[in-house]
């Protein structure tokens, strides 16, 4: 699903911003740079707890790809909440 978004974005750049100008191709971005950091995260502490590497990498897998799409309809979901926003549109 994230994977055709990107491709659409490819074949015609003119996504639908939302209320604070953001288009979805912002939100996958900035899943995947956050998805970096938290999968890091989760191998370090998996190869403590279980200590292989090869368990604590499927892990890490695992949780990249859940949470990242987790993350980018979390994100979608915040930005059609007005609350705590400068001016509204």
């Amino acid at each position: 699903m994230i994977a055709q978004m990107l491709l659409k974005n490819k074949e015609k750049s003119t996504y639908k911003e939302d209320s604070v100008g953001e288009k979805p191709i912002r939100s996958v971005a900035k899943a995947l740079s956050w998805r970096v950091v938290g999968t890091l995260d989760t191998l370090i502490v998996s190869y403590f707890i279980v200590g292989e590497i090869e368990m604590a990498s499927l892990i890490a897998s695992v949780d990249f790809l859940t949470k990242m799409v987790l993350y980018f309809f979390h994100e979608r979901f915040w930005n059609t909440i007005k609350w705590g926003k400068g001016k509204n549109k």
